[in-house]
């Protein structure tokens, strides 16, 4: 089956620099078509401000475009981030990558 989807892994300190070429690269598969993306944090280890800050940009992005934004595997300091940002409920957020494709199988 053909989902449109896009795994993305970013690696290592999550900022601004890093969040906009993730947010540029979005756009560019959303004009391809592609309509799920998956952010895995897995090898992230810390995001700062301007980190969220665009992580929030990407996510109006995509919902902008009618698509659908997923992060999972996120540290406790990603975590304490969404939580005290009070954006837990606007994240659609999975434990790991298992979890994200079986939830996409079952849909």
């Amino acid at each position: 089956m053909d989902y449109k989807m896009k795994i993305i892994q970013p690696v290592g300190i999550f900022d601004g620099r890093q969040g906009r070429e993730i947010h540029n690269q979005i756009c560019k598969f959303i004009d391809t078509g592609l309509e799920t993306f998956l952010l895995d944090f897995q090898s992230v280890n810390f995001m700062d401000s301007s980190g969220f800050g665009t992580l929030l940009l990407i996510l109006k992005t995509v919902q902008k475009e009618q698509a659908r934004l997923v992060i999972c595997s996120i540290n406790e300091q990603i975590r304490m981030i969404l939580e005290l940002s009070d954006t837990t409920k606007i994240f659609e957020v999975l434990p790991d990558q298992d979890t994200f494709i079986k939830n996409l199988t079952l849909a």
